[in-house]
């Protein structure tokens, strides 16, 4: 273990070639994985909401809204209903989107009436949707699910492209920690041609530079970690003060970040150990 430190020290610039792509390749993987899972976690929120909002046509009467909420709580699939006006809706935006939006109040306030339907269980907030849209005095009804559709869209077409760059940059990681080896191995021809006369096995040639290949991965795996780690709390204190009026949320910093390191260093070991493998399985085939 200590052998292969200082043939680390010993290869120089290779050796930071190497770090360098474990580095940058780590990076942009734990960036990717942080953006991935959380933008499946609230497109989960979006689809698990319970909530149907339906917009009350403007020029409504009361008596005719309460008809309405009659109609809503008729149906078998609803558990509750809560009314929200025009101006608590107008609150929500300008809590939401700043102040700016507070020259809409009054009577020059573009936004309608809701009742905020509550479903018994997630998947029947489609048929509330379809149900309330076919009442009158319904302008529109908006549930969560549609939102997550075009969102799980989108994270299908980032996830495909996330993955092919994820693995070509692995790729060159894997190809320059490889040729750092294999200048280790050049260097040490003597004494590898030495161990073999003398009877050592392939496998113990093989695992001082494995442990090399290793090293390069864990070592590169440091500046990634600790990136990704004051990056992420530093965005979700921002961020999840601007999601706390939507009632979703980003995965929180403690598990979710010891996950990320955890996969980094394992990803930056693993693509260590197969670079120097490929390397000496060339070598001790000659």
């Amino acid at each position: 273990m200590v052998e292969s430190l200082k043939s680390l020290k010993r290869n120089g610039w290779m050796s930071v070639a190497a770090l360098s792509a474990v580095t940058v390749t780590l990076l942009l993987v734990g960036i990717l994985l942080s953006i991935l899972m959380n933008v499946n976690k609230v497109a989960s929120d979006i689809e698990n909401d319970v909530q149907v909002r339906v917009l009350i046509n403007r020029g409504t009467t009361k008596e005719q809204e309460t008809k309405l909420k009659q109609k809503l709580s008729s149906l078998d699939s609803v558990s509750k209903i809560k009314f929200s006006s025009k101006e608590r809706e107008l609150k929500n935006v300008i809590g939401s989107y700043g102040k700016e939006f507070k020259l809409f109040g009054g009577d020059d306030n573009p936004l309608n009436d809701v009742f905020v339907v509550s479903a018994k269980k997630p998947e029947q907030t489609v048929k509330i949707a379809k149900e309330a849209k076919k009442m009158k005095h319904v302008y529109d009804a908006k549930y969560g699910g549609a939102s997550a559709k075009k969102l799980f869209n989108i994270v299908d077409n980032v996830q495909k492209w996330g993955i092919a760059i994820s693995l070509l940059l692995l790729f060159v990681a894997v190809f320059l920690i490889s040729n750092t080896i294999r200048i280790t191995i050049l260097s040490r021809k003597n004494e590898i041609a030495i161990m073999r006369l003398v009877g050592a096995t392939n496998g113990f040639i093989r695992w001082p530079f494995i442990l090399e290949g290793a090293w390069t991965g864990l070592i590169g795996a440091i500046i990634p970690i600790i990136i990704v780690d004051f990056g992420y709390v530093w965005l979700y204190g921002i961020i999840s003060s601007s999601l706390a009026s939507t009632g979703y949320s980003l995965l929180t910093p403690g598990v979710f970040l010891f996950q990320i390191d955890t996969l980094l260093i394992v990803i930056g070991i693993v693509i260590g150990a197969i670079g120097s493998g490929i390397s000496m399985r060339r070598f001790l085939r000659i």
